[in-house]
């Protein structure tokens, strides 16, 4: 893995470009996140140079993971298809600086470094990408689960007949 970690102000000086496709199973906080450890993240980090003169950091995610659904508690492949850009501060001053000069919250400002993960980098963005609350648009089994409620006594049924 150390073959990804970079100098952020370096690969955005010279425009570097990385990109892979990386298992869910070796991104340890995405995998506590989902159901279980299939699926890829393919990912790419496009370093520039913003019109002001900041390095900027253009990071993609895409693929499939999977995850529990929050209704049915049934397993259920989610999307993830996110790009976000980062400009690079030399510390939280300069961060800050920054973010006052470009004034669009749109893009995150955070602290670079000469020793920075991109892995890392490329998990926070699939993490972010991931739902609060993940359901299926439609669960499979949503007859048998309304079926299970209307099968299920009122417990308002028992007053009623004590009323009469």
């Amino acid at each position: 893995m150390d073959a990804f970690v970079i100098d952020a102000f370096e690969f955005c000086r010279t425009n570097g470009l990385r990109e892979g496709v990386t298992p869910v199973a070796e991104m340890t906080r995405l995998s506590k996140e989902c159901a279980d450890n299939s699926g890829s993240i393919t990912w790419k980090a496009e370093g520039s140079t913003s019109k002001q003169g900041f390095p900027q950091m253009r990071l993609s995610v895409s693929g499939t993971v999977q995850l529990n659904c929050q209704r049915c508690l049934t397993p259920f492949g989610h999307a993830i298809d996110s790009s976000t850009l980062l400009m690079f501060g030399k510390d939280d001053a300069h961060a800050d600086e920054i973010e006052e000069i470009i004034g669009d919250e749109s893009i995150d400002v955070v602290v670079g470094t000469r020793d920075m993960k991109l892995m890392d980098l490329m998990e926070d963005e699939a993490l972010l990408a991931l739902p609060q609350a993940p359901k299926h648009e439609q669960c499979p089994d949503a007859a048998l689960l309304e079926k299970a409620r209307s099968e299920k006594p009122s417990p308002f049924a028992g007053l009623q007949s004590l009323k009469k």
